[in-house]
């Protein structure tokens, strides 16, 4: 049994970073920075960003190498917390692990991108007429489902197998 919580580890978090580092790669390769595409108008676009900070621009105004330190820290801490609480997730609450799954995956993806670039890669324009949520990614969209299926476990005390 415990092999095959490894496995499911392994098998969830992979996925997201693939998915996120593809959907990254074919952004970075055909959209310039600052560029959009249209997908659904007055609601969702393809826009290249680069987000040097953290969440919603968090240190964005920090110089690149406090920045990367700080963040590459974090990210460190975060994965060894997130795989200790997977770790102690009983294997009867397999939804909650791949919840947990999908958070490490997605601080994954966006570790790869602080590493490599500096920042990262956001691409997902959500908005309503002029009021746009903070342009995200498959990683930011993985943590936030991953954060809400332990939200809703914490709600819930119980989560369906």
């Amino acid at each position: 049994m415990l092999k095959n919580k490894y496995v499911c580890l392994v098998l969830v978090a992979a996925t997201v970073v693939f998915a996120d580092q593809l959907t990254k790669a074919i952004v970075l390769n055909n959209l310039p920075l600052y560029q959009s595409l249209t997908i659904i108008p007055g609601l969702f676009d393809i826009t290249h960003i680069r987000n040097p900070g953290g969440a919603f621009g968090f240190l964005a105004g920090s110089g690149p190498g406090v920045r990367k330190l700080v963040f590459v820290f974090v990210s460190l801490m975060a994965l060894v917390l997130i795989f200790w609480f997977y770790l102690e997730t009983p294997s009867t609450h397999r939804f909650l692990a791949a919840g947990f799954a999908m958070i490490f995956g997605g601080a994954v993806g966006n570790l790869i991108d602080r590493i490599r670039l500096g920042e990262v890669v956001d691409f997902l324009d959500v908005y309503v007429g002029k009021y746009h949520w903070p342009a995200f990614n498959v990683a930011d969209s993985a943590i936030v489902v991953g954060i809400g299926i332990f939200l809703l476990h914490l709600v819930l005390k119980k989560m369906p197998e």
